[in-house]
């Protein structure tokens, strides 16, 4: 991957500009810079290793060179992101999970911000905002992808194991073919932002759902309930032990199958 065979490769999608590194921190971060001085709708940070990259929490994200895909998207917000910004989450996942369905995989998401494969973990995705205020300038909807199996960090015990594109399909897939059908799906899930039809699929596409789940946030005791859908936010909506409706705001929270 070099930033020639992306510029060819992109040339006919809208992009608002595209910054690639051999090496980088965070893309994040560098949208974000480059975010706060002026990069147009769409602008693209894209890297072929991470050295300091995150998902929530501060947690370290696993990218190294020649295996994953590790890229930001700036978004100037439009009306939907203005009305419903909590939902750029979902505009990550649900067009990750529509590509990865493209090339026979059957995706899940796991809300709010990760995308399974059979159980196991094989994206993350980070969005973090710009505001003046209480308006919003930019969105950057940034993801991480683990693509070859070489991305996978060798991490024994977890919940959701990671796993590659390559050890789902049985066959490596290419980065920028793999990237563009991402931005292709992300720019037509975004013009369907503030429908409600982008709830629904996002709902469609939710790992454990009709399922009791677990959720846990910081040291206090797990809610247990089935997980029915999405509030229009994005909120998770369960059904309590009790068969009260009850919705699970964004934050630092884990959530898994209570089966």
């Amino acid at each position: 991957m070099n930033e020639g065979q992306l510029q060819k490769a992109f040339s006919s999608l809208p992009l608002g500009g595209l910054r690639y590194f051999n090496s980088i921190g965070s893309t994040n971060d560098e949208a974000l810079t480059w975010s706060s001085q002026g990069a147009p709708d769409l602008s693209l940070t894209i890297a072929d290793e991470q050295t300091a990259g995150r998902g929530r929490s501060n947690r370290k994200w696993f990218t190294p060179p020649g295996s994953a895909l590790a890229f930001s998207l700036i978004l100037r917000p439009t009306e939907g992101e203005l009305t419903y910004p909590s939902r750029i989450t979902g505009l990550g996942a649900l067009a990750l999970a529509d590509s990865l369905r493209t090339f026979g995989l059957s995706p899940k998401i796991k809300w709010p911000n990760d995308v399974l494969i059979n159980g196991g973990k094989v994206a993350g995705i980070l969005v973090e905002s710009v505001w003046s205020g209480d308006v919003l300038l930019a969105s950057v909807l940034g993801m991480g992808v683990n693509v070859l199996n070489s991305s996978t960090p060798r991490i024994k015990g977890m919940l959701f194991p990671p796993t590659s594109i390559e050890s789902e399909l049985g066959h490596p897939l290419d980065r920028i073919e793999l990237l563009k059908v991402i931005l292709l799906s992300l720019m037509k899930w975004r013009n369907d932002l503030g429908e409600n039809k982008f709830i629904h699929a996002w709902e469609d596409s939710l790992a454990f759902r009709g399922e009791q789940i677990q959720i846990i946030k910081d040291q206090q005791e797990p809610l247990t309930g089935e997980l029915i859908g999405l509030e229009p936010d994005g909120r998770l909506i369960i059904r309590t032990s009790e068969g009260d409706l009850q919705d699970i705001p964004f934050g630092e929270l884990h959530v898994r199958s209570a089966l």
